[in-house]
């Protein structure tokens, strides 16, 4: 079972290290005719630079972070860790939390250095952040705490059901940590958001008669446009909307507002509405549903079995190392699932542009819009498609801006 688990970690290190080497090696000097007036030579190499240090930090990153993790792991780490948790002789769950908390303690210790420079160092010579310190220890600070509230809502829920409740453990935990999570996706935009980031109604105005006037033509009930003060974090640009049913919000970054016209902004919100008319939320939540349920399945099949424990030279079986240990097993699953979930969101993409344009009858826009962001945020023009496959979400901005053309002249005859 150890040289299993070794076997997978040097997997997924060495198929990241690939791709991220692959994607270095894939830049390219000359600028796509589709970029050409948009994108100065200096700010076109700035771009250029950006990926190369990024990548850099992240190589450097994640490979200290996986010697660490060897290292710790060789060193009997998780059974010392395990006999200190276990001297005090607490509740089983209470355990778990310390056991695990403690864990996570030394990881966000590990993390924080790297955070930093990367926060304060990188994006600050690159001009986008406008963290300040004080900014960034309250942020930290706000969202540790409603990691340990949240996360250990939902750990002692896992170690609860699989403590006492038998064969049919995994499946109370799915549906309990079902709940929580479709609950938790009502609470973030209404209650944790604003815990960050201040919100303010969008003014009256040409912007919001012309998103509402689209939002009743194509029969998206909307309660509300928000403006989101980003600029306080990063000068980079977003949009999204939260909510379900009658109570949807759309959300506009300030950073998005101040540096786009009217045009360009409603073509990027009617992509967004595209993926709820389109029934992508709902297909998230519901994938997501089925992959936790594959997941806990797994891990009740799993959870105790000694050899996993061995293998981390752990004396005594528990659920709480079994959750942690298992994640390590999970990871060749969970990997080629995230595989097939990025070409689906690929795929959702260019059906959010298709509808966008048909209902905006505006495809010039979006194209503009699109490369407007790109070269503001210092996007990578040319990833490899090794990268592509195991990183993007989004399909690389050549081909969504080809797709867009098609799209536009099939729909205009």
């Amino acid at each position: 079972m150890a040289s299993l688990l070794l076997f997978i970690l040097c997997i997924e290190y060495m198929l990241n290290l690939i791709a991220d080497i692959l994607n270095i090696k894939q830049v390219r000097t000359d600028l796509p005719k589709e970029f050409i007036g948009l994108y100065e030579t200096e700010n076109y190499a700035k771009s250029q630079e950006y990926l190369k240090v990024n990548t850099q930090f992240s190589i450097m990153v994640y490979t200290i972070n996986f010697i660490v993790i060897l290292a710790f792991w060789f060193c009997k780490g998780f059974a010392w860790i395990d006999t200190i948790v276990r001297s005090f002789e607490l509740n089983v769950i209470i355990t778990g939390l310390l056991y695990v908390g403690i864990l996570c303690l030394l990881k966000g210790i590990m993390s924080l250095p790297f955070d930093i420079y990367e926060t304060f160092v990188i994006e600050e010579r690159f001009g986008f952040n406008k963290t300040t310190w004080r900014t960034y220890i309250l942020d930290l600070f706000k969202g540790t705490l409603l990691g340990i509230i949240i996360g250990g809502i939902l750990l002692s829920a896992l170690l609860f059901f699989f403590e006492y409740a038998g064969k049919y453990a995994w499946i109370w935990c799915w549906i309990v940590i079902s709940c929580i999570s479709l609950v938790l996706q009502w609470i973030i935009p209404t209650w944790i958001l604003p815990l960050f980031y201040r919100f303010k109604l969008l003014e009256p105005g040409e912007l919001r008669d012309a998103i509402f006037a689209y939002a009743n033509r194509i029969q998206f009930s909307l309660e509300n446009v928000f403006v989101m003060d980003g600029s306080r974090r990063s000068t980079k640009a977003n949009a999204f909307f939260t909510g379900f049913g009658k109570h949807k919000r759309i959300v506009l970054f300030d950073t998005l507002i101040e540096k786009h016209t009217i045009s360009h902004l409603l073509a990027v919100l009617a992509h967004e509405m595209g993926h709820f008319k389109k029934g992508h939320l709902i297909q998230q939540i519901v994938i997501q549903l089925i992959h936790l349920g594959i997941m806990l399945a797994l891990l009740g099949y799993f959870i105790s079995n000694q050899s996993l424990f061995s293998a981390f030279y752990m004396e005594h079986i528990s659920v709480y190392a079994g959750l942690l240990f298992f994640s390590i097993l999970y990871t060749p699953v969970d990997f080629l699932m995230n595989i097939g979930l990025q070409m689906l969101s690929r795929k959702n993409e260019y059906e959010a542009d298709r509808f966008a344009i048909t209902t905006t009858n505006d495809p010039t826009s979006l194209l503009e819009a699109l490369k407007q962001l790109h070269v503001e945020n210092l996007s990578n023009l040319f990833p490899h498609p090794f990268y592509v496959l195991l990183h993007y979400s989004h399909p690389p901005i050549l081909e969504r801006l080809k797709a867009i053309e098609r799209s536009a002249v099939i729909y205009q005859h």
